[in-house]
C-alpha cells in the first residue's frame, strides 16, 4: 500500500529561510505567524495529511463514491470521520477574515496546508478546496447578508460549497450557457437548467451544500455579457439561521471517470431552484473569476502534490527492489542483486522529479506569498507589483505544474516495472487522479492563451517586465558569489531565452495570431522553467546561507545537489521551447481539416 509524509521540514525552510516571511509581519496576519505558531501549525498540518487522509487515499479510491435512488451520495468509508477532523482542527478558516470564525493567517501557511493534503489524498482534499473558493468568492463579493447567513458555517465546516460552471454543450466558452434565472416576487430567483461536471456536488460530509452557480437572467444579452452569479443552497435557511426545505436542486448522476473516484462528480439538476444573486447581475463572471483563480492556483498545487506522493513512494521501492549489478561494481555484493537506485537511469528519473517538486513546492508558496502582499499590503505600489506577479504566475502554476506533475506521476511509475500496472501497488491511482489537473479549471492549452494573450499584453507588459527585472536583478546581486555561480551562471541564458521568446511574439505574433496559439504553450513551459530555476536560484541561496552558519548542513548540501542538476539538466530546456516559438504557425496551420 502506498504511503506519504508530509514535507514539513522542507516547507518551513522554504517559508521561513527562503521566502522569509517573518518580513512581512507588518500585514495583517503575518504577526501572528510567528517561529513557534508557524512550526506548530505546519506540523499538525503535516500529521493530518500523512496520519488521518493518505490511510483512505487508495481503498477511498477503490470503493468510490455512491449515489443512492432517492439522489443522495455517500463517500467512501472513512471520509465523513477524516473530513469532520479536517473541520475539527478549523483548517478549513485557516486564512479566512477573523470575522466570520476564520484564524486570519496568511494564504501562503493555507497554501502549505493545501499541498500536504492534495498529496495525502487528492480527492478528498477537493470537498474543502471546493468549499475555501467559494467563501473567497463570497468574501468579495457577496452581500453583507450573504457573508453572515452562509460564511459562519461554511468556516466551521459544517456546510460546504461548490461551483457550478459547465454544461453539456458548454465548457470553456460559458457565453454558451442555457441555465435560465427567473426573477421571483420577494427578490431571489428560480434556476432551472443542468451542470455537468460538478465536483463534491452532492454528498454526505456537511449538513448543506452551498452551490455557487452561473446563469443566465431571463432577458440577459447572449454571451458572457449577459452572465450573472447565484448562490443556490441545497437545504434553503430560515431567518434565524436553522436549515428548512430541500431547495429544487439535485445529483442526477455521478460521472464514471478515469480518477479521483472518491470525489463526487455530480450532473446537477436545477429544477427552479431558488437562489440569490450574488454580486451585480450580468457581472457574473467577474465574481466567479475570484473563485476560478483559487481553483488554477489550488489545481497548479495538486500537481504538485501528486508529483511529491509519487516520488516518495518511487524512492522507497528503488531502495528496495534488487535487479542488476552497478555499472562500476557491485555495491551490496551480500546480495544477489543491488537495489536499483545504484543505476544512473533510476537516478536521473527520482532526481528529474525531486529537483522538480522542490522547485515548484516553492514557486506555490512565493506566489501564495504575492497573493496576501496584494490583498493586505497598505502600499498602493507593493500591491501592484504583487498582484501583476500573481496574475502573471496564475497560468504558469495551473499549467507547468500539472502538466509536470502529470509526468512525473508516470516517470515514478516507470520505477516500479510491471508492478507499477497493477493496481494493487497504488502507483496507476497517482497517475490517473494527476491527469484530471491537466484539463479542470480551463484545460492547460487554455491556461496557455491565457498567458500569451490576457497576461503578456497586460499594462504593455508591466508584469513579465517586472519579472524580468527581477531576476536579472537576482543574478547580478550574486554573479560574483563563487558558491552562487553554478546558479546564477545558467539561470541567465535561460532569462534570455525568455526575453527572446517575448520579444518575437511582441514582433510576429499580434500581426498573426496564430503565431501567438502555436507557440502559447511553449511560452508557457519557458516561463515556467525560468521561474523554477529562479526559485532554485532562491533555494540556493538560502542553502548556502544555513551551511554558514552550521545549521542541517547534510540537508543543504542534498539541495545544492538538487538545484546543480535542474540547472544543467532542465534549464536548458529553455532554448528548445524558445526555438519551437519562433518557428512560427506556417507549418502547424498547413494542412486543411479534413487532412487530419
Amino acid at each position: 500500500m502506498p504511503s506519504y509524509r508530509a514535507p514539513v521540514e522542507d516547507t518551513l525552510f522554504l517559508l521561513e529561510d527562503v521566502l522569509a516571511i517573518h518580513r512581512h509581519d507588518n500585514l495583517p496576519g503575518f504577526a501572528d505567524a510567528s517561529s513557534d505558531v508557524l512550526r506548530a501549525v505546519v506540523s499538525e498540518a503535516g500529521k493530518l495529511a500523512g496520519e488521518v487522509l493518505a490511510p483512505l487515499n487508495l481503498p477511498g479510491d477503490r470503493e468510490g463514491c455512491t449515489r443512492h435512488p432517492d439522489g443522495s451520495v455517500t463517500t467512501p468509508k472513512g471520509f465523513k470521520q477524516a473530513y469532520d477532523a479536517y473541520a475539527a482542527g478549523g483548517w478549513m478558516g485557516l486564512s479566512v477574515p477573523e470575522e466570520f470564525g476564520g484564524q486570519g493567517l496568511p494564504h501562503v501557511i493555507n497554501t502549505a496546508m493545501q499541498d500536504f493534503v492534495s498529496g495525502a489524498n487528492l480527492a478528498l482534499s477537493m470537498y474543502p478546496g471546493l468549499t475555501q473558493g467559494a467563501i473567497a468568492a463570497l468574501l468579495v463579493h457577496g452581500s453583507q447578508a450573504q457573508k453572515e447567513t452562509y460564511l459562519p458555517k461554511m468556516v466551521e465546516g459544517a456546510w460546504t460549497g461548490t461551483m457550478n460552471l459547465t454544461e453539456p454543450h458548454c465548457g470553456t466558452d460559458l457565453g454558451l450557457l442555457k441555465t435560465k434565472a427567473v426573477p421571483n416576487p420577494d427578490g431571489s430567483y428560480s434556476l432551472s437548467g443542468t451542470k455537468i461536471f460538478i465536483s463534491a456536488g452532492e454528498h454526505d460530509l456537511s449538513e448543506n451544500i452551498v452551490h455557487l452557480v452561473i446563469a443566465r437572467i431571463e432577458g440577459a444579452p447572449a454571451g458572457t455579457k449577459g452572465i450573472s452569479l447565484f448562490v443556490v443552497p441545497k437545504f434553503l435557511v430560515n431567518e434565524d439561521g436553522s436549515l428548512g426545505a430541500r431547495n429544487g436542486v439535485s445529483c442526477g448522476s455521478i460521472e464514471h471517470k478515469m480518477g479521483i473516484h472518491a470525489n463526487s462528480t455530480c450532473v446537477m439538476n436545477y429544477d427552479g431552484a431558488k437562489g440569490w444573486l450574488v454580486g451585480e447581475a450580468n457581472r457574473g463572471l467577474n465574481a466567479m473569476f475570484v473563485m476560478m483563480n483559487e481553483a488554477r492556483l489550488a489545481v497548479g498545487v495538486q500537481g504538485l502534490g501528486q508529483s511529491e506522493a509519487a516520488y516518495q513512494n518511487a524512492v522507497s521501492y528503488a531502495r528496495e527492489r534488487l535487479q542488476g549489478r552497478a555499472l562500476t561494481g557491485a555495491k551490496e555484493p551480500g546480495k544477489v542483486a543491488d537495489p536499483i537506485i545504484v543505476h544512473p537511469d533510476v537516478r536521473r528519473t527520482l532526481m528529474q522529479i525531486r529537483a522538480f517538486n522542490e522547485a515548484a513546492r516553492a514557486l506555490v508558496l512565493w506566489t501564495a506569498l504575492q497573493s496576501d502582499i496584494a490583498h493586505r499590503s497598505q502600499d498602493a505600489t507593493e500591491r501592484q507589483l504583487a498582484d501583476d506577479l500573481l496574475g502573471l504566475m496564475t497560468p504558469v502554476v495551473k499549467g507547468v505544474l500539472t502538466d509536470r506533475g502529470f509526468a512525473n506521476a508516470v516517470e515514478a511509475q516507470q520505477m516500479f516495472g510491471g508492478h507499477g500496472y497493477i493496481e494493487e501497488w497504488g502507483m496507476s491511482q497517482f497517475v490517473r487522479d494527476a491527469r484530471i489537473a491537466m484539463i479542470y479549471e480551463g484545460a492547460n492549452g487554455i491556461q496557455a492563451m491565457d498567458l500569451i494573450g490576457r497576461k503578456l499584453p497586460k499594462d504593455g507588459g508591466r508584469a513579465m517586465m517586472a519579472f524580468l527585472t527581477e531576476v536579472q536583478t537576482f543574478i547580478k546581486d550574486h554573479s560574483e558569489d563563487d558558491g552562487m555561480k553554478p546558479f546564477v551562471g545558467p539561470l541567465q541564458p535561460a532569462l534570455n531565452d525568455l526575453q527572446a521568446a517575448v520579444m518575437w511574439l511582441m514582433q510576429n505574433a499580434f500581426s498573426k495570431p496564430d503565431n501567438a496559439g502555436a507557440g502559447a504553450t511553449d511560452l508557457m513551459h519557458l516561463l515556467g522553467t525560468v521561474v523554477l530555476g529562479y526559485m532554485w536560484g532562491r533555494i540556493a541561496k538560502a542553502a548556502l546561507a544555513a551551511k554558514a552558519e552550521g545549521r542541517d548542513t547534510e540537508r543543504m548540501d542534498a539541495k545544492l545537489v538538487l538545484g546543480r542538476y535542474f540547472m544543467e539538466r532542465t534549464l536548458p530546456e529553455t532554448s528548445l521551447r524558445l526555438a519551437r516559438i519562433k518557428a512560427g504557425s506556417e507549418t502547424t496551420m498547413a494542412l486543411a481539416a479534413e487532412a487530419f
